[in-house]
């Protein structure tokens, strides 16, 4: 299998911080903290601009006997032409030069203020992932949200119900990150991720509006997007009622059982796909759940027979895996979805 796991370069690979014995010590705010999503997506670069034109296929065709010294009909599929969208997120930090120089370690201070600018960067982006709409945000672009979330369309197949009502249900949602399946997408010549640059010294507006001080500048910006370039490899389990949910799965929704569900939509040829070189690459499937879901889904596990669900030692780290699919918490995934009505 292709290694799909592409790291998002950016200032989280070189900032550090200074603890009390003069030590460099990892900022713990790291990107791929907030934002596990990170770990496994795949970046594509826009082919116009800061849009990204392309197919999708919305038919196969099947082939025809045919007979000795007879033709048969040309075979073509159905296609639909789509244009995703990137967002623009810009921030800046900015530290009082005096303050920073009274620290002690200007550098160090300067990368503390910054981890949690870092963080929101990565927090935004990990909500817009899921629940980016241009309807609502113009500026932003499209996420997962909206392209499954109605059951009368094409990829209404891919959403499993659970069943619950209201306004306070959540989804897990299977992903399939490769160049034919899901990407993220970043502007034609400019870099992928969170792009630093250091702005200096300069004179800057106080906040209160008392006047400007000296202060240490420094520019974050992320430039993202989304492309789903065939529905059929992500898959939805929608309705989920988080007040309903218990351990034994008596109540509410039996989560073991709806992902096994959900796996079964998943169409393996929508993992295959050929990268910018013309390389045969196989995609990454891999499972997003919110906080409260990863809790009961761990706690129904224990409470029926079960080989699916399983904690691996992976590269060093415990991951929860569900086949050879990894089970991943997401916090930005809400427990305030309204129900999606089915026919």
């Amino acid at each position: 299998m292709a290694e799909l796991n592409v790291k998002n370069p950016g200032l989280v690979d070189i900032l550090s911080r200074t603890d009390p014995d003069g030590k460099i010590a990892n900022i713990i705010e790291l990107a791929e903290k907030s934002n596990p999503i990170l770990k496994d997506a795949v970046f594509t670069e826009c082919n116009d601009g800061t849009k990204h034109q392309h197919v999708i296929r919305t038919g196969i065709p099947e082939p025809a006997w045919r007979r000795y010294n007879a033709g048969v009909k040309q075979g073509k599929t159905t296609t639909a032409k789509v244009v995703d969208t990137t967002g623009m997120a810009e921030e800046f930090s900015v530290v009082d030069e005096a303050l920073a120089k009274l620290n002690g370690n200007e550098a160090a201070f300067r990368a503390s203020e910054m981890s949690g600018l870092i963080e929101g960067f990565n927090q935004f982006m990990a909500r817009n992932m899921i629940y980016g709409s241009t309807a609502v945000t113009p500026d932003g672009f499209m996420g997962l949200d909206v392209r499954y979330d109605d059951p009368a369309v094409a990829s209404g197949r891919q959403l499993i119900n659970a069943g619950g009502t209201g306004s306070d249900n959540t989804s897990i949602w299977f992903v399939t990150w490769g160049p034919r399946a899901t990407t993220l997408l970043y502007p034609k010549g400019s870099a992928a991720g969170l792009s630093h640059k250091d702005m200096g010294a300069q004179l800057w507006d106080a906040q209160d509006g008392s006047g400007k001080f000296r202060a240490l500048v420094d520019h974050l910006k992320w430039d993202m997007g989304l492309s789903v370039g065939d529905w059929r490899g992500n898959a939805r389990i929608c309705n989920i009622d988080v007040s309903a949910l218990t351990k034994d799965a008596a109540t509410g929704a039996d989560l073991l059982d709806l992902m096994i569900d959900a796996e079964e939509m998943i169409d393996t040829a929508s993992r295959v796909g050929i990268d910018s070189k013309g390389n045969l690459v196989e995609g990454k499937t891999v499972i997003y759940v919110g906080r409260t879901v990863a809790k009961f889904l761990r706690k129904q596990a224990l409470n029926k027979k079960n080989v699916q669900l399983r904690v691996e030692e992976v590269a060093g780290e415990r991951v929860t895996m569900w086949g050879d699919m990894p089970v991943r918490r997401l916090d930005a995934i809400s427990n305030a979805e309204a129900a999606i009505t089915f026919p």
